[in-house]
């Protein structure tokens, strides 16, 4: 079956998707992007990562008026048009295009909306969770506003791949202070000796994860104490348990961290419980 994209106004065979070649977010990354995963056919954390989008928008001043009712309407239709139930939802918006320049252009220009969707395996991620992933550490090269959800990704790429060759899963970023951040693409958690949930607190070095704030409510609706504060990558290896959030991870188990083994090196009682916790509550 045919793959369709929206690009600004329109559908179109993703192979002839394209934007122009001085688009803003193709020559400076002056683009946001959010990533939906689709359940039965429904937007999960659909609310929390609208108001992230928005949010990322204006941090970066990039004048965008279409409504949050007309890009639902979009995007149910592109699941539509792909016969998509399960899955994830691609959606970057960038300032526009205008000729290269580093300031921004004078005038105000249309910013470009792309969408995509495509099919994915949540049967193959529940698997995974079933056995756990390795994580690997990383310094944290990343730039100072990691809050926004900007399309300057070139660390946390860089990062994943070094993952990969290591054949991990995820990498978890350390900033100079040896503190983990998060990782390339998820947030990171630890389940303390005592029992206690931990997680880095919101600031600009962290992107604050939807999946995360869910996880929390959950939490607290749980009585399960929850502290906000750093951890290092030590801390982790002494953990009873380690898992990682995200649109497409849910609540992913963590059983080893570089040549560290968490706990008795299998998915935790916690962990597995705050991911089908998670599940049940889409």
């Amino acid at each position: 079956m045919s793959r369709f994209a929206y690009v600004n106004s329109g559908f179109l065979p993703h192979r002839d998707a394209c934007v122009h070649i001085e688009d803003r977010g193709f020559q400076f990354g002056d683009a946001v992007y959010e990533v939906w995963g689709v359940r039965d056919g429904h937007l999960l954390d659909e609310q929390g990562h609208f108001d992230r989008l928005y949010r990322s928008l204006d941090q970066l001043d990039i004048l965008f008026e279409r409504s949050q009712d007309s890009l639902l309407v979009t995007i149910h239709e592109l699941l539509r048009r792909n016969r998509i139930r399960n899955g994830l939802v691609y959606l970057q918006i960038s300032r526009g295009v205008a000729p290269r320049d580093h300031a921004f252009p004078q005038a105000n220009i249309a910013p470009t909306v792309v969408l995509t969707a495509k099919r994915f395996n949540f049967d193959a991620a529940a698997q995974r969770a079933e056995h756990g992933i390795r994580v690997i550490t990383q310094d944290d090269e990343r730039w100072d506003r990691c809050d926004i959800k900007s399309v300057n990704l070139l660390p946390n790429v860089l990062a994943k791949q070094a993952a990969r060759e290591e054949g991990a899963y995820e990498a978890w970023l350390v900033d100079g202070s040896g503190l983990v951040t998060e990782g390339s693409s998820t947030t990171a958690w630890i389940v303390s000796r005592d029992g206690e949930l931990i997680t880095r607190p919101l600031d600009n070095h962290i992107l604050p994860g939807i999946t995360r704030k869910t996880v929390i409510a959950i939490a607290k609706s749980m009585s399960i104490p929850l502290v906000e504060r750093a951890f290092s990558p030590e801390d982790a290896h002494s953990a009873r348990e380690a898992f990682i959030t995200s649109a497409s991870s849910f609540v992913m188990p963590v059983v080893q961290i570089d040549d560290k083994i968490i706990a008795n090196g299998t998915p935790g009682s916690l962990s597995l419980s705050l991911r089908n916790e998670y599940l049940r509550a889409q």
